[in-house]
């Protein structure tokens, strides 16, 4: 069968999607590659988020062409997820590379237009074969809950792109959940637009807190763990914050995406809250989550942010201490109400703000890594990287989401991948640790 390349880019939503897409192929029976001179099709999941993702993913698409065309063949290349869905039928006249264009909302089909596309007939339409819910790389794996967003945040496109809310099934989940556990998955990581309010559009309405105690149950025989992602202030419900109290394998790590606490810039984005609101709110979690992590988002250059607004936010963030914070520069995104207000911020303010921004939240980043220096703690392997001295082993912590935070190296061991181990934390550097291997010794989570 011939072989595909499969190429990400955008966020971990866009990673499952492809996973999704890889595993419905694979089981197809389609082998895969990551040498694009080996491969017979190229299948390029994009991202749209932001002008520069767009930028990206057109970039990556006409590299590879351009590539294989230097090599002397034409790739046929499949371009899904989010700049179709954006940008629609018109791509098909800018895009001659590209064989094929693949909405979000059409990826189960991926097999039959892989097919089209390489001339593959079967006798039998392929359908989505039973069983077949993901591949496992490694120890962690992102689980969608839901897809599209209501919110209509005057910065996103995302609903423009990905459509209205609508929460995946329960059982579906726990069934992916469970897929997962049994091919070596040790921790499932939740993910939505707005995982708060997960349940509340099904026909009979259910709340995030009753799905996080369902899927700990299911991780629970394995000793897995559960972390949910992107949750925004108003979720953050009596019974979700005792269910992530209470239940141990649902982690008290916390990732609310605030943007900004101006409630001047907060009502011009679209957004509810004030620096007050969201204060009360922390100083509450951390009140009833003793020990919890906390990370959150914010966007420096929103269109009339003034200076004194900009140093609000950097007063704010200084006084919360925030464990993690992501830093965004706005970008005027095409279609978005914010791209046509007035008061647009000069981009090299932007540039200076968003600066001002990053060093202080690595410098209070930092200072929390140093704080876990001395703790006891359970670790997922996650990889192993060869040095000039060896193999050193690269985990993470409960403290530390995959592939947002800093990791744990262990430099010894006879360690696999999947793998949970329990490790002294005896040094730190930037946002990561290190560890050192503790026999038959129990850490905390």
């Amino acid at each position: 069968m011939p072989s595909i390349l499969f190429i990400t880019r955008g966020c971990a939503k866009n990673e499952v999607d492809t996973d999704r897409m890889r595993a419905l192929l694979l089981g197809a029976g389609y082998d895969e590659t990551d040498d694009p001179d080996k491969a017979d099709l190229a299948l390029i999941n994009t991202c749209s988020f932001l002008v520069s993702a767009t930028q990206e993913s057109l970039d990556t698409t006409l590299e590879i062409a351009q590539q294989e065309k230097d090599e002397g063949r034409t790739l046929p290349i499949v371009m899904c997820g989010c700049v179709p869905s954006r940008y629609g039928a018109p791509l098909a006249d800018e895009l001659p590379e590209v064989s094929a264009f693949v909405n979000a909302d059409d990826e189960d089909g991926i097999v039959s237009v892989v097919d089209d596309v390489l001339g593959l007939e079967r006798d039998v339409a392929p359908g989505v074969p039973q069983g077949v819910l993901r591949t496992v790389d490694g120890a962690s794996a992102y689980v969608k809950i839901s897809e599209g967003c209501d919110r209509f945040c005057a910065f996103c496109a995302i609903p423009y792109i990905r459509g209205r809310y609508h929460s995946r099934d329960a059982r579906e989940i726990c069934d992916e959940v469970r897929s997962l556990m049994e091919g070596g998955v040790r921790e499932v990581v939740l993910i939505g637009q707005d995982t708060g309010i997960w349940g509340s559009d099904l026909d009979e309405p259910r709340t995030l807190a009753s799905l996080l105690r369902q899927v700990a149950e299911v991780v629970r025989p394995y000793g897995g763990w559960v972390r949910v992602l992107y949750l925004q202030p108003e979720g953050m419900t009596e019974e979700l914050v005792s269910t992530i109290r209470d239940v141990p394998e649902v982690l008290p790590y916390i990732d609310i995406p605030i943007q900004h606490c101006s409630a001047s810039v907060l009502e011009r984005m679209g957004r509810k809250g004030s620096a007050e609101e969201f204060s009360a709110l922390f100083a509450h979690l951390r009140k009833e989550i003793p020990g919890m992590v906390l990370r959150t988002t914010a966007m420096a250059g929103f269109p009339g942010e003034t200076d004194e607004e900009a140093q609000e936010l950097l007063d704010f963030l200084q006084d919360e201490e925030f464990d993690y914070c992501s830093v965004f520069t706005y970008s005027p995104e095409e279609g978005t109400r914010a791209a046509a207000m007035p008061d647009q911020v000069p981009d090299e303010v932007k540039l200076e703000r968003t600066q001002r921004l990053i060093d202080l939240t690595e410098q209070l980043g930092f200072a929390a890594a140093e704080r876990h220096v001395g703790e006891r703690v359970r670790v997922i392997i996650d990889g192993v990287e060869e040095g000039p001295d060896g193999a050193e082993f690269i985990g993470h912590a409960w403290f530390q989401a995959p592939d947002s935070d800093g990791v744990v190296h262990i430099e010894s061991g006879d360690l696999a991948v999947g793998d949970v181990v329990t490790c002294n934390l005896v040094d730190s550097f930037t946002y990561d640790l290190v560890g050192e291997l503790v026999d038959d010794e129990e850490g905390t989570r």
